[in-house]
């Protein structure tokens, strides 16, 4: 028998589709590495993020595209030229994640 600890308003939560938005192993990595390059290849971001498989980095991407969280731009060049950046909605995630950093750095009380 599993037990399930989902939030109680998980239906209408707007904190559980925010967390899903960003959840999983290679969503923040990626978030952090455009944060930190601007806008990136696909293989340049396969460098950046240690551990992460072609097709992982692959699915993330899709999934980031289709939250609004990162632009797909195509070049018409001779190789074609795919570049990958944080929309401004991913932007403003960062004060936030840099504030959970903080969190995490603070002692715990005893």
């Amino acid at each position: 028998m599993s037990i399930r600890h989902d939030c109680p308003c998980a239906e209408t939560c707007a904190l559980q589709g925010a967390l899903e938005k960003i959840g999983g192993k290679w969503k923040l990595p990626v978030l952090c590495s455009l944060a930190a390059n601007g806008a990136s290849r696909y293989n340049e971001l396969l460098r950046n993020i240690r551990g992460v498989s072609n097709t992982m980095l692959s699915k993330t991407l899709r999934e980031m595209e289709e939250s609004g969280l990162i632009v797909r731009r195509e070049y018409l060049e001779v190789p074609v030229r795919v570049e990958y950046e944080l929309t401004d909605r991913a932007r403003a995630l960062q004060p936030i994640l840099v504030e959970l950093i903080r969190w995490n750095l603070k002692p715990r009380e005893p």
